[in-house]
């Protein structure tokens, strides 16, 4: 960051100092390299920023990979300079219309806090998700493969290292933005209201893309660029179409095979092109069973989370979504330069040939090992959750607020209750109606709704009936009162109003995100006076506040519906620290390696399909989840890990047979051709279109393929 204010300071100052900064450099480095991983920096915390507090993001994560897929190829049509420049400028104005969406005051002409104009404020919303989903999928690709090209062919040690740094970048932004911007966003601001500040949350991200914007503009005059070579992308899909479809003419025995499918290419397309053709498909051939990685690692948001919100959190901040999504990145710090600096050198002294394809595979096989620590963790905790009922049953509790025991029947179950009891075990579990008989006319009819949990309170004279559906959301607490008192009572718990509860009636349930201790205060009589209650919650536990009706002589009697978690978060950790390591050694060797093996027209290409991989494998966590139809997650996990062991079986065979190419080599071979082969392939052509509809004998071809085979290198 100092490298690059000072440079920025001199390049404004200064202009004459340009040559000497565009060949100066910095523990080896370029000095434009600083310029390209503070804009990253900047960059990521303005997405993962906005990422962190948008309520549409569900409508963001679909619109964001279908625009990484499409927009990769405008790279291609301008220099990637220029691409990263003016794709920047539509992401910063989506993040600016973003933050102004967010303002209400704009549209609020009654003051009362809410926009009078939603729709206004909606269009704005999708409008900003739209321009970023298309700068973020359009400048991704480009960035990393323009950060490797500011490197010359004898600093492969420090290019290396760059895609660790630029990796390193990505996650400090995202670190740093998923715990900023939720603490922006509590604020209150407002001019006519005071309200959660979703404006600041917005801006701030907004201001850090522009930020990003200018820091990357500064650099200009230091970055080695490359020209553009027209749509790069067209011209590749051309000459494979045009491959397959002469070799489809050509199918006939008749005709002498050529070396590689490609070569067919060569009547119409230069060899530069087809050998670049040529290394781009063997890349892209080893992109194949990588989804099956993302497919893993994307769990860490949907499954990983979900399966935290049934564990004992209680070390985590107020903010759970962020205190977990903070993991990930906090590990990657760590673990990204003990790799690169311990790991990987130990590695070597050891005489290890630990290959790119090696360490890829290698990250792979920690990642099904992450799943398969998951799966034991959610043995563990399976073992600690309630059995719900299913959807063709209903369980119901049973509760005696009578002061005295009671004996009744409830279908075919004998039940005794002492005064100011609770059925043990917890809930009986019924398929059909029933009657619940207190006594010589109490006979209640009782219907019990398919797949809920029901509560049933006897007191004085009347049975209270309650019920709520599978509810399981554990990092949360719910609280509901009963209210047995001869009278009304009006609850408070803390800042929640229940308001008043009838006598005899039950409330419904209310979380309570923060805290472990409950406060409540109700009118106990008809002067007022009020009592108190203070009840200790454990993490994910739910209760039944009961209001007995001697309720100012006599405490309140709290009813556990579902039990507190108790298995701990810090089980998961094992995960996470596969996950990660496995990411580590995985996507920035991946980064490295489509750098390295892309030609110099074409880094951005193999860029943006190793970007097309992580898509993909989000597709594939739903199609293997509906297909599998799994009733225990641990098993899910299981599958998930297996799938991966058998890609990386796979893949290791086809590492095996690939061979590492030095593109620079390849392509210089062709630029030191004869100029008697341009003139060679016009005579082709001009023979070619000659004979174009006409038909040739097998002999005119055979000797057109014979000239062919003859100017092949």
């Amino acid at each position: 960051m100092i490298a690059v204010i000072i440079a920025s300071v001199l390049l404004t100052s200064c202009p004459h100092v340009l040559p000497f900064l565009q060949q100066a450099s910095i523990a080896g480095y370029p000095i434009s390299i600083f310029f390209i991983v503070v804009n990253e920096f900047c960059e990521r915390f303005s997405y993962y920023g906005m990422r962190a507090v948008h309520v549409l993001y569900g409508f963001m994560s679909p619109v964001y990979l279908i625009a990484t897929c499409l927009t990769p190829h405008l790279s291609l049509l301008l220099a990637v300079h220029r691409t990263i420049v003016y794709l920047s400028i539509v992401y910063a104005l989506g993040q600016v219309v973003m933050a102004v969406s967010a303002i209400h005051d704009i549209t609020d002409t009654n003051r009362d806090g809410t926009p009078d104009n939603m729709t206004l404020h909606v269009a704005l919303s999708m409008l900003g998700l739209i321009l970023i989903a298309l700068g973020t999928g359009g400048i991704k690709p480009c960035v990393a493969a323009f950060g490797g090209d500011q490197f010359q062919d004898d600093q492969e040690k420090q290019r290396s290292t760059f895609f660790s740094i630029f990796y390193l970048s990505i996650n400090a932004g995202s670190l740093l933005s998923t715990l900023i911007t939720p603490i922006l966003r509590a604020q209150e601001c407002g001019i006519y209201t005071k309200q959660e500040c979703y404006p600041l949350a917005f801006g701030v991200p907004a201001a850090l893309m522009v930020v990003s914007l200018l820091v990357f503009i500064v650099g200009s005059g230091m970055y080695n660029k490359t020209a553009p070579q027209g749509n790069i992308m067209v011209k590749v899909c051309k000459c494979i179409a045009f491959a397959i479809s002469n070799r489809f003419r050509h199918r006939s025995s008749v005709y002498p095979k050529r070396h590689h499918w490609m070569d067919w290419a060569e009547e119409r397309y230069d060899k530069l092109l087809i050998a670049q053709v040529k290394m781009v498909l063997k890349v892209l051939f080893l992109y194949i069973p990588l989804p099956m990685f993302w497919a893993l690692f994307d769990q860490q948001g949907s499954r990983w989370t979900l399966q935290a919100t049934t564990m004992n959190g209680n070390f985590v901040s107020n903010d759970f979504c962020s205190s977990h999504q903070t993991v990930n990145p906090i590990l990657i710090l760590v673990l990204v330069p003990v790799v690169d600096s311990i790991v990987y050198p130990l590695i070597a002294k050891c005489r290890i040939n630990f290959t790119p394809l090696k360490r890829m595979n290698v990250g792979m096989f920690l990642a099904g090992l992450a799943f398969v620590a998951a799966a034991l963790v959610q043995l563990q905790i399976d073992k600690t959750l309630p059995t719900f009922p299913s959807s063709t049953e209903g369980q119901v509790k049973f509760i005696n607020m009578i002061n005295e025991k009671v004996n009744f029947t409830a279908g075919d179950n004998g039940i005794s209750l002492d005064a100011f009891t609770v059925l043990r075990p917890d809930y009986l579990t019924f398929d059909e109606p029933f009657h619940l008989n207190l006594g010589p006319g109490a006979n209640y009819p009782i219907s019990v709704p398919d797949g809920t949990r029901n509560t049933i309170i006897i007191v004085q004279d009347a049975v209270v009936y309650g019920w709520f559906s599978n509810l399981l959301c554990a990092e949360l607490f719910f609280l509901r009162f009963l209210n047995g008192f001869h009278s009304a009572l009006n609850v408070t718990l803390g800042e929640e109003q229940f308001g008043n509860i009838v006598n005899n009636n039950m409330s419904q349930y209310v979380n309570v995100s923060q805290g472990l201790f409950c406060a409540l205060t109700g009118d106990c009589n008809d002067v007022g006076d009020v009592c108190m209650y203070e009840q200790t919650l454990g993490f994910g536990s739910s209760f039944t506040m009961v209001i007995p009706s001697t309720f100012c002589a006599d405490t309140i009697r709290p009813i556990m519906d579902i039990s507190p978690n108790s298995v701990h978060m810090a089980l998961q950790i094992p995960q996470y620290f596969f996950m990660t390591a496995g990411e580590v050694v995985f996507s920035v060797t991946g980064l490295e390696f489509s750098y390295s093996q892309a030609p110099s027209n074409m880094k951005s290409v193999l860029q943006a399909g190793w970007l097309l991989t992580v898509a993909v494998g989000n597709i594939i966590v739903l199609i293997v989840a509906e297909a599998a139809t799994l009733e225990d997650q641990w098993a899910e996990y299981l599958l998930f890990a297996s799938l991966l062991v058998f890609v990386c079986i796979v893949f290791s065979f086809m590492a095996y047979f690939y061979k590492y190419i030095d593109p620079t080599k390849i392509e210089a071979q062709f630029t030191q051709l004869d100029p008697e082969e341009k003139e060679k392939r016009k005579s082709l052509e001009m023979t070619r279109k000659e004979s174009h509809g006409g038909g040739r004998k097998g002999s005119d071809s055979s000797s057109d393929n014979e000239k062919v085979k003859q100017t092949r290198i």
